[in-house]
């Protein structure tokens, strides 16, 4: 049996869980409302403010999907409850962000600069002109958004140049060794 799935979720007040018949959770809460097809394996109940996922079965399916729902359903009540979000770093001289309605625009030594629309659900904000937050209830959409973000200039190992998450850690080369100057 799952270590993860053995815990069980804690339902915080304001927030609403309902398992239809084919396993789509809903969970509803202050920030907002999140679904999430679980595996028929798996069997959620909810009691006094306490979700606890079980196995129906012992079988493969059932035991690899364990841990894997009770971590969905904790994160979506963690989203519609706290939110999640991502913080990006840009690095390298003339690398900005800004905010245009909900466009974020970056300029990030294209001929052009990148324009990406908010997706459903998700908010940008420009904390500096070289720090951008992404936030949204759901964990995968956030980190989804933040990788496409990070996407557009990865860092690159030699000068450290792109964007970055923050605390990420990029691992520097050594630039070209025995070159003989004449």
């Amino acid at each position: 049996m799952s270590r993860i799935g053995k815990l069980p979720v804690t339902v915080p007040a304001g927030v609403e869980i309902k398992v239809s018949d084919s396993n789509l959770v809903t969970v509803k809460g202050p920030k907002g409302e999140l679904q999430e097809q679980i595996s028929k394996k798996i069997k959620i109940e909810i009691s006094e403010g306490v979700a606890s996922v079980t196995p129906i079965d012992e079988s493969k399916e059932a035991r690899e999907s364990h841990g894997l729902a009770r971590t969905l359903v904790n994160n979506m009540v963690l989203g519609v409850t706290q939110g999640f979000e991502k913080k990006l770093q840009m690095i390298g001289v003339g690398y900005k962000a800004e905010k245009k309605g909900n466009v974020l625009v970056m300029n990030l030594g294209y001929s052009h600069p990148v324009e990406m629309p908010d997706p459903e659900g998700i908010t940008t904000e420009v904390t500096s002109p070289t720090e951008i937050t992404v936030k949204g209830a759901s964990k995968a959409l956030v980190g989804n958004y933040a990788a496409n973000i990070r996407k557009w200039r990865k860092p690159e190992p030699y000068k450290g140049k792109g964007i970055r998450y923050v605390g990420e850690v990029v691992r520097r080369k050594e630039g070209k060794a025995g070159a003989k100057k004449k």
